[in-house]
C-alpha cells in the first residue's frame, strides 16, 4: 500500500490578547491528530491584539471537517477571526498596469517558473502596449482605456472582471490611475499597490530626477494595501538600495524599478501565502 501524502492547512487567527490562546489551538490540533509543522505568533501590547499563523498536517484521511468545526468553536470562545487554507491553492490574481511594464514582466516571469503562489488570471491595462507580452504567456489581456468621461464605467468593468474571476488579489503593477472611493471599497483588503519610497517628499512627475537634485543616498520602494488615502495604505513590504553621487537620474530610475519589482513580488507572495494580517493601520507579516 502506497504511503498516504499528508494534508496540510494554513491557519491564521487574530483576536483580543488573552491567556490560553496558544494552549487551546495546540490542544485542538493535538486532539484531532494534526501535527504542527510551523507556528508563529505575535502579541501587540499597544492594541492588545494577538496574531498567530500555524501550518499543520495530517494523513490523507484526516478529518478536515472536524478541524474546521473546532476552529469555529475557538473563534466563538475567543472572539477570534480565523481562516484556514490549503497551501496547495493557487488563487487567481488580476494585474493592472499602464505604460511601465517592469513589475508586470517580473510577475509574469515568476509565475512561469513556479515562483508565484497565485495564478495570473488576466491583465488589465489602460494602454495596449503590453498585449503581446502578456499574450506570449497565454494570459488574457484586457485593454480598457480610461478618460474622465468613462472612468466610472471602466472601473466597474475592472471590478466586475475581478469578481467573475474570483480573484484573491488585484495587483497595481504601476497602474498610473487614482482609484475612486467606490472602486477602493469593492477591492477592500484585496488590492496591493507599489510605488517609490520617496513619498511624501517627492510627489508628482520625475521623482528620481527630484531625488537626484537633492542628492539622495537611498532608493526604496513600498508595497501596501490600497485604501482611500492615496499611497498611505497599510505597508506590507519595503526594500531599499544604497546609492551615491555617481548615479545619474537614469541610473537611479533603473535601480528604483528593480527595487519596485522585488518589493511588490514579496508583498504579493506574503498575501497569497496568508502571511499578512491587518492590525489597524499596520500589518503583521509573518516570515
Amino acid at each position: 500500500m502506497a504511503d498516504q501524502k499528508p494534508v496540510q492547512r494554513v491557519i491564521t487567527l487574530a483576536c483580543p490578547d488573552q491567556i490560553g490562546i496558544v494552549h487551546s489551538v495546540s490542544g485542538l490540533l493535538a486532539g484531532a491528530g494534526w501535527n504542527i509543522d510551523d507556528s508563529q505568533q505575535f502579541a501587540d501590547t499597544r492594541t492588545n491584539r494577538f496574531f498567530m499563523r500555524v501550518v499543520t498536517s495530517n494523513a490523507a484521511d484526516s478529518d478536515e471537517l472536524g478541524l474546521e468545526d473546532g476552529l469555529g468553536e475557538l473563534a466563538s470562545r475567543f472572539n477570534m477571526e480565523v481562516t484556514s487554507h490549503s497551501p496547495l491553492e493557487t488563487p487567481p490574481v488580476l494585474v493592472l498596469v499602464s505604460k511601465l511594464g517592469h513589475c508586470l514582466n517580473d510577475l509574469l516571469y515568476r509565475q512561469s517558473i513556479g515562483a508565484l503562489s497565485g495564478k495570473i488570471a488576466g491583465v488589465v491595462s489602460n494602454h495596449p502596449d503590453f498585449e503581446a507580452l502578456v499574450g506570449a504567456y497565454g494570459i488574457p489581456f484586457h485593454y480598457l482605456p480610461v478618460s474622465d468621461e468613462n472612468r466610472r464605467e471602466q472601473e466597474t468593468t475592472i471590478c466586475d472582471l475581478a469578481d467573475s474571476l474570483g480573484v484573491a488579489l488585484v495587483i497595481l503593477a504601476r497602474y498610473m490611475q487614482i482609484l475612486s472611493p467606490e472602486m477602493v471599497s469593492r477591492l477592500d483588503g484585496r488590492a496591493i499597490n507599489i510605488h517609490h519610497s520617496f513619498l511624501p517628499g517627492f510627489k508628482g512627475g520625475r521623482p528620481y530626477h527630484q531625488a537626484y537634485e537633492r542628492g539622495v543616498k537611498l532608493i526604496g520602494a513600498t508595497a501596501h494595501y490600497v485604501t482611500s488615502e492615496l499611497d498611505e495604505g497599510p505597508i506590507i513590504e519595503q526594500e531599499v538600495v544604497r546609492v551615491d553621487h555617481r548615479a545619474n537620474p537614469n541610473e537611479l530610475t533603473a535601480i528604483g524599478r528593480d527595487v519596485e519589482c522585488v518589493a511588490l513580488a514579496r508583498a504579493v507572495e506574503a498575501h497569497l501565502s496568508h502571511r499578512v494580517m491587518m492590525n489597524g493601520n499596520r500589518t503583521v507579516v509573518f516570515h
